[in-house]
């Protein structure tokens, strides 16, 4: 996934802080005021598939007179799009619930939905258990929701959690929520047939399938029309993209997607997320390498440095497979091409030498930044049924901690080279601690902080980086 987070919270958080920030990450939606009669408030948590989906929420429930807001207590339906990748994104889902309960004691006739990986994973708990849900919808059957805000509205509880083999939304135009007008994300697949088994989005999302590449050609169209400088094409595994046409007469792979999308302005820049190693190609690195708006940054999640762990995970390939996904990537778009990667610590029956491997792994491939966890056990997934969670707590704090302090040295190695070298940056807004500094993100996906001068937002701009932290490199814009 593009960054929710990125190592800008190792400078001032510790690792539990860390792990937490990361496995919840929240968005709301914002403003929108076109006359609409009645308001819709969104909470999306986790993955930019969630976020994703929210915008897709908003344009069907715009459709059915919904304007969204960014206040709660002036929204007549609060959806709260909830992940289940870990528990503390659940246990924050349910406490929000909590407080929600407020806003529903002084406004009765509020509505209250579950929506995303939650909602099908825990349908029955979430009607039963949690009194002021009024509709619990999974990710495939959001079209039905204005049916859905029907039977609420009449008195009932409304329930959608049924899963599909052919949606994919590719009809529908997303309103993009909390948008920098810069950057926006592209659907191009659902679901996931990788059964790894820490993992419930097979579960929770469904099986694989891939969009109509046109549908995802116009959208990128639209969103050039619109002045989006960037794009990200989004997929649990996006290397798995597959797309026929009904006639069979036209096959598109990812790398021919990537090619498509690319050729439509060379402005635009170009980034994806999520590749699976056992399935990133030569040809995806090639068709990187031939378009300069492609960005050179891939995430490429290892979980594990051992073999015999990646087994266990149900990965399908080992320690040697991925170093030789990894030697492909700088052979082909060479050194400095960004790598980043997600971490587990503490895996089934993991052994200190296996996590020892893991370490080993993160300074060979040094990576540019990591999201780092320690295994929690995920109910109904193939390690739950299968597996012991035999490593004590502590321990996998204690492993967690290693490896986040080995990527505050791989980060802060891979920053030090980027120093002395000019950046193309496109500007995403003002820096965090100030108005007179803006913040943008290179091609690697590293965020860069320079004097603002005159330059604004949705601007590419060069930039000399002379400075870094473990997390941001800093610089001054060249002409």
């Amino acid at each position: 996934m593009d960054p929710i987070i990125d190592l800008d919270f190792i400078d001032n958080r510790t690792p539990e802080q860390a792990t937490a920030a990361a496995s919840c990450d929240t968005k709301v939606t914002a403003e929108t005021n076109t006359g609409k009669t009645r308001k819709l408030y969104i909470e999306s948590y986790g993955c930019q598939m969630n976020f994703s989906d929210s915008e897709i929420v908003s344009s069907i429930m715009f459709e059915q007179g919904f304007d969204t807001t960014a206040q709660i207590e002036q929204a007549d339906v609060v959806f709260l799009n909830t992940c289940s990748i870990r528990e503390k994104a659940e246990t924050t889902v349910r406490n929000r619930l909590g407080q929600i309960n407020y806003f529903k004691k002084k406004k009765p006739e509020m509505v209250i939905g579950i929506l995303g990986c939650m909602a099908e994973r825990l349908k029955k708990s979430l009607l039963e258990e949690e009194k002021i849900v009024d509709l619990v919808v999974g990710p495939d059957a959001y079209r039905d929701l204005p049916n859905l805000i029907n039977e609420v509205d009449g008195g009932q509880k409304a329930v959608n959690v049924l899963l599909s083999r052919e949606e994919t939304y590719a009809d529908i135009n997303p309103i993009r929520l909390n948008s920098n007008g810069v950057s926006a994300f592209i659907s191009i697949m659902r679901g996931c047939d990788n059964m790894c088994s820490f993992c419930v989005v097979p579960f929770t999302r469904g099986r694989e399938r891939s969009r109509d590449a046109h549908s995802i050609v116009r959208e990128a169209e639209a969103l050039v029309a619109q002045g989006y400088k960037e794009v990200t094409l989004l997929g649990q595994n996006v290397d798995s993209y597959k797309w026929a046409s009904e006639d069979g007469t036209e096959q598109v792979n990812f790398a021919q997607l990537l090619e498509m999308v690319a050729q439509l302005s060379p402005n635009l820049r170009v980034r994806f997320s999520t590749s699976h190693p056992k399935d990133i190609t030569d040809e995806v690195l090639y068709t990187m390498k031939k378009y300069d708006n492609i960005c050179k940054y891939i995430h490429l999640p290892a979980q594990s440095g051992n073999s015999r762990v990646l087994e266990l995970m149900n990965r399908t390939y080992d320690r040697a497979w991925y170093l030789n996904r990894v030697d492909a990537i700088r052979a082909i778009l060479g050194e400095d091409c960004g790598i980043s990667s997600d971490m587990i610590a503490g895996f089934c029956s993991e052994t200190e030498e296996e996590h020892q491997d893991t370490l080993s792994l993160m300074d060979y491939v040094q990576y540019d930044y990591s999201y780092m966890f320690f295994y929690s056990e995920r109910p109904g997934t193939l390690a739950a049924r299968k597996l012991e969670d035999d490593v004590p707590l502590e321990v996998k704090k204690r492993r967690l901690a290693e490896i986040i302090e080995k990527q505050r040295e791989c980060s802060l190695n891979r920053n030090k080279r980027d120093v002395g070298r000019v950046h193309r940056v496109l500007v995403e807004g003002f820096s965090k601690k100030s108005d007179d500094q803006l913040s943008g993100r290179n091609d690697q996906n590293k965020v860069v902080i320079f004097d603002k001068k005159h330059y604004k937002k949705g601007d590419y701009v060069n930039v000399f980086v002379n400075d870094c932290s473990v997390g941001t490199l800093f610089g001054e814009a060249v002409d």
